[in-house]
């Protein structure tokens, strides 16, 4: 099941709880920002997830995936290619 557009899994996100946040799939205006570029990108390609850009993984993808301050090392991506089979 897609959870987000850039491959986080929001089912084990720790701010879920805290900030009642039901997801980028759901929501309109991220509680962490005033927007999530990765989020209007794909909403505005009209695609569920970045996994099924022509430009998979994009440059802004890979910098946002491998960015310290997220910790995923590169996992939004693994996720992002395993839901291209969905």
């Amino acid at each position: 099941m897609v959870e987000s557009r850039c491959g986080l899994l929001c089912s084990e996100c720790k701010y879920r709880e805290i900030m009642k946040c039901e997801g980028c799939l759901k929501i309109k205006k991220p509680y962490w920002d005033k927007k999530c570029p990765i989020k209007n990108c794909a909403e505005g390609k009209k695609l569920e997830h970045c996994g099924q850009c022509e430009r998979f993984p994009c440059k802004q993808l890979h910098e946002f995936a491998y960015d310290p301050a997220t910790d995923s090392e590169g996992n939004r991506i693994e996720q992002l290619t395993d839901w291209q089979s969905l």
